[in-house]
């Protein structure tokens, strides 16, 4: 969530932000729900000290009817204030957490549409076989005995197919720990204050992606980012030992209720993938370089392997409430001749880490709260149907790319 004081002083600037993002909320209302709250706590906190007082008058012997009877008033007086401030707090708490993030300068106005391209690489080729057909008719894809063992868009991942993920994702992983990073194994499910705070949707939220568990107070992760986000929940890291990086590799579990219009077919999107996210706390100054950081290492990824893309300024409207800008590359896709989705980076700057309480102790002793910003490294099948399209050969096999042919056994074609 963003800071109220930051919101009182520029309530234009965040009622600007939020239209540009395309969400309903009235930063005017908040206000007098702010102020409404904020009258009520002077109240019960006038109400209290009064209490005490009283209380502190009735010690040490016999109280007068008098104060007895003005104790029992204020008493009455206090639970009905605090009752009016608790429902203006849930209020406001609720208004507070409906606005997104503040956008940078820099990122581009419109929906999904108006995204800027930033540059390209790469040669686009065209004239490929389908990723599902290809891999199907090799037998390294099945999803007919998913869809009977988990239901539709659950899949087998068989034989070569199967090993090419592993590769992929023990490639990436020495590719983000030569950058620094830690690599880590996460939690599959996180509680909801943990999901929440992260900027995903609550229980019951019909747009949501997220699987809950029922009768629990858990949820089962869409990205390693939420674990990770709450791995220092309540903490105040030194500034000396920022910014730390983190990669988190896990499986995702995503209903994808909201990809409705999307491209779907075979492994685009799935009910489960492996994912490798990279994810890094750091101070407010810090956060822009390290979005470019997380940025170029995913480019370098795919450069490596050898597959055309384009990087995007992701607009305004199509950015999700947590992210003050991101960034998209995409891959040039020769079978449908244009670009499609493949990975992405943002920059949350202090919404996430003020939801969970995450802050920096400053040299001069002073706290404040932290950036934070995520990137994928590789998400699984999407980095699998980019090798598919663009590495098979006319004879049926497929070329492994070089970068990953260590990972392979040293095998070049499959």
């Amino acid at each position: 969530m963003l800071d109220i004081k930051y919101i009182r002083e520029n309530p234009e600037k965040v009622q600007d932000s939020a239209d540009k993002k395309g969400y309903t909320v009235s930063i005017a209302e908040l206000l007098k729900l702010d102020e409404a709250r904020r009258s009520a706590g002077r109240q019960v906190d006038a109400l209290r000290e009064k209490r005490n007082a009283i209380a502190g008058q009735m010690k040490g012997g016999k109280p007068s009817p008098e104060l007895i009877e003005q104790g029992k008033v204020v008493k009455e007086e206090l639970a009905s204030v605090e009752m009016e401030f608790s429902k203006i707090d849930a209020q406001y708490r609720a208004a507070l957490g409906a606005v997104p993030n503040i956008i940078f300068d820099d990122v581009p106005e419109g929906g999904e549409e108006d995204s800027v391209e930033v540059r390209r690489w790469g040669e686009q080729k065209i004239g490929a076989i389908d990723h599902l057909d290809y891999a199907t008719s090799r037998d390294w894809v099945d999803f007919e005995r998913g869809a009977k063992v988990a239901g539709a868009k659950f899949y087998y991942l068989k034989g070569d197919l199967a090993l090419l993920e592993s590769a992929i994702i023990r490639y990436a992983t020495d590719v983000v720990i030569a950058h620094g990073f830690t690599y880590m194994t996460v939690p599959h499910m996180v509680n909801s204050r943990i999901a929440e705070g992260s900027g995903f949707a609550p229980r019951g939220d019909a747009e949501g992606n997220e699987y809950f568990i029922e009768g629990q107070d858990l949820t089962m992760i869409g990205t390693a980012e939420a674990p990770l986000t709450g791995y220092h929940a309540d903490e105040i890291i030194n500034e000396e030992r920022l910014p730390l990086l983190y990669a988190g590799l896990s499986p995702c579990y995503r209903h994808e209720a909201g990809a409705a219009g999307k491209h779907t077919r075979g492994l685009f999107r799935v009910h489960q993938f492996n994912k490798l996210e990279m994810y890094a706390f750091s101070l407010p100054e810090q956060s822009q370089e390290m979005h470019e950081k997380i940025l170029a290492i995913e480019e370098e990824i795919w450069q490596a392997l050898g597959v055309p893309y384009q990087v995007i300024n992701i607009a305004a409207g199509d950015l999700g409430a947590p992210a003050a800008k991101k960034y998209d590359i995409q891959y040039w896709s020769p079978v449908d001749e244009k670009y499609r989705e493949l990975t992405s980076c943002s920059n949350c700057t202090d919404f996430q880490a003020r939801n969970l309480n995450i802050r920096a102790r400053r040299k001069d002793g002073s706290v404040e709260v932290l950036h934070t910003l995520n990137g994928t490294a590789v998400s699984m099948g999407r980095s699998l149907i980019v090798i598919l399209e663009n590495y098979q050969n006319e004879d049926g096999t497929l070329t492994v790319p070089e970068a990953l042919q260590p990972y392979m056994g040293g095998r070049s074609v499959l």
